[in-house]
């Protein structure tokens, strides 16, 4: 198998092959614009943005589009973040030259015509309804702004109807053209493919491309003298109290983030996790109980999320607590810690069987860290961590001072 290559043209577009066995092949643009890089007036743009450019381009109808792709087996998507965006699609081998030009055409000249336009925007604002709906998204959500107040870290993605309403065609055709700049995307091939055929396309597709990223701001950092909201309570048409509760930390430069990715595994990842051995195996609290460690550049968050009878929350999160301190207290045994890292590293290994996965680590990476990082550094510093590591990030994680908590509870509870 050949080594990912790093290819960066003089736009500053950044491109990485990586070829392996399979039988077919996966392209994405993953560009450096989310929510994090809105205001409050624009919040949800990027995700807006998102839907938009399925919507059309001068050479192809909405239609043209999805069959281009579903018509020959693939699969596309695309997906928005705090920090990022990404547009992909999944094909038979043979067909990656038809996937990059679909999906540079929509990069490049998506026309936003305005009747698509003004039904999309029913459409978002019915998919934010949706997720109001779901008590799991609310107690996550509300988390996430508690921990992050002040900060458009803590902003939803999809934004609200009172920032989105008012946005006209011209607003999103002047945003892509501020922040969708070579020079803030990178490009992934993944699959069977070859290599140099590959990177022609791409020079032909973008290499003239002169887009700026003029109007590109840099984020706003997390000031971590804010405290977070001790406390969130929604109320909900719901029998369970879905509670999320977490804990602000360091960001993804970090070099703790490999030990705070171990410790996650440790808490809350599978049925083994101490979590859902204490929660759900012996105490019978929740059906489901489970951790996630999430980086971003200046920032992270731990949190932990579970869906209880009302009547047991108390108690439900004093044994949460009760395994926060004792992971903060006593040092991860040999074998336990052995046990996670075969955990973690195994599952590791099989996402990247599949093509998708690679196609978002390498995307995902290079954007976070501006160099190229293979699966094998990153295998070797989860194998380096130990248990004194463990412990020690603990301490800094689960400080009191960054703790904050969300709930959605039944009506009747309010």
């Amino acid at each position: 198998m050949n080594k990912p290559r790093l290819h960066v043209f003089k736009n500053g577009l950044k491109v990485v092959l990586v070829p392996c066995e399979a039988e077919s092949v996966a392209f994405g643009l993953f560009i450096a614009s989310g929510s994090r890089h809105e205001t409050e007036k624009t919040a949800g743009i990027s995700h807006f943005i998102e839907h938009m450019l399925f919507k059309g381009t001068p050479s192809r109808k909405p239609i043209d589009i999805t069959r281009a792709i579903e018509g020959r087996g693939g699969n596309f998507n695309a997906c928005t973040g705090e920090e990022s965006t990404c547009y992909y699609a999944h094909m038979p081998y043979e067909y990656l030259n038809e996937a990059m030009d679909i999906i540079f055409d929509m990069y490049l000249n998506a026309t936003i015509p305005d009747d698509e336009f003004e039904r999309e925007k029913r459409v978002v604002l019915e998919e934010i309804k949706m997720y109001s709906d779901e008590p799991d998204a609310v107690a996550f959500e509300n988390l996430q702004r508690s921990l992050f107040p002040k900060n458009r870290l803590g902003a939803s993605v999809s934004g609200s109807a009172k920032s989105l309403v008012p946005l006209k065609p011209e607003d999103l055709r002047r945003y892509i053209t501020t922040h969708y700049a070579p020079s803030k995307t990178v490009a992934v091939v993944v699959g069977r493919f070859d290599e140099e055929k590959a990177l022609e396309e791409i020079t032909r597709n973008i290499a003239e491309c002169r887009r700026t990223a003029s109007g590109f701001k840099n984020v706003k950092g997390v000031d971590f003298s804010i405290a977070p909201v001790r406390e969130v309570t929604a109320a909900k048409d719901v029998q369970q109290t879905q509670l999320a509760l977490g804990y602000r930390t360091f960001g993804i430069n970090d070099e703790r983030k490999y030990a705070a990715s171990v410790l996650d595994a440790v808490m809350g990842k599978g049925m083994s996790s101490r979590l859902f051995q204490e929660v759900r195996e012996k105490r019978g609290l929740s059906y489901d109980i489970s951790s996630r460690m999430q980086f971003f550049t200046d920032a992270g968050m731990f949190t932990v999320t579970a869906g209880v009878d009302p009547t047991k929350e108390a108690l439900a999160v004093k044994t949460i607590e009760k395994e926060i301190d004792k992971i903060r207290s006593k040092k991860v045994s040999a074998s336990e810690l052995n046990r996670i890292k075969e955990f973690m590293l195994g599952n590791f290994r099989l996402s990247h069987e599949r093509v998708v996965s690679k196609l978002f680590f390498y995307g995902s990476t290079l954007l976070s860290y501006g160099r190229l990082m293979t699966t094998e550094e990153q295998v070797e510093a989860v194998k380096a961590v130990s248990s004194a590591d463990v412990l020690e990030v603990a301490e800094v994680i689960f400080d009191p001072a960054n703790r904050g908590y969300s709930r959605v509870v039944p009506k009747i509870m309010e």
